[in-house]
């Protein structure tokens, strides 16, 4: 049996407290003798669970929490911490900005058509029977043979269609199309 590294990091707690198969267990071993990485995860973890399960308390010198940030921060590579300052920055822009454009989606009265190639329908009768796909862009005539997913479709007025955002089928209702 061969392990990889991903496999070592999920059975690490199991191999410690013994808790795994003869087979994996040697394994195991095996890859952490040859593995530098997995070598310092396995210590690592031995190390917390022995400081976890000490009896022993101890307390931190008091401002060992800010000279450690200081420390950390100072070590930081000043690229890295402009990055990161840089990611944030550009994440909250697009939640702004998504935000708005959520927002001014759902007041609008009116929906964009479902494809950017859609030309909106003019005297489409409103009462006519349309058909459509919930993943669809379009609405088309019933017998249209241009219809992608028939299994999905569903009939509904050409009003509806219309208000739900769908834009009629440039082949079989092209009567209906605006010419402009």
């Amino acid at each position: 049996m061969v392990v990889n590294c991903e496999q070592v990091w999920r059975e690490i707690s199991n191999y410690l407290e013994g808790d795994i198969e003869p087979g994996l267990r040697t394994a195991m071993e095996e890859h952490i003798r040859g593995c530098k990485h997995c070598n310092a995860v396995l210590d690592g973890t031995r190390n917390v669970v022995q400081l976890y399960g000490d009896e022993r308390m101890f307390e931190v010198p008091l401002g060992f929490s800010q000279r450690l940030q200081r420390r950390l921060d100072e070590n930081m590579h000043r690229d890295r911490r402009g990055f990161l300052g840089w990611m944030v920055a550009a994440a909250a822009t697009v939640l702004v900005a998504g935000s708005f454009e959520v927002a001014r989606s759902s007041v609008s009265s009116h929906p964009e058509l479902r494809s950017e190639h859609a030309q909106p329908g003019a005297g489409v009768p409103p009462d006519m029977l349309v058909l459509v796909a919930s993943d669809g862009k379009t609405f088309h005539a019933p017998g249209c043979p241009f219809i992608h997913d028939k299994a999905h479709v569903e009939t509904i007025a050409a009003r509806e269609a219309l208000r739900a955002g769908y834009a009629p089928c440039v082949r079989c209702m092209k009567q209906y199309l605006n010419a402009g």
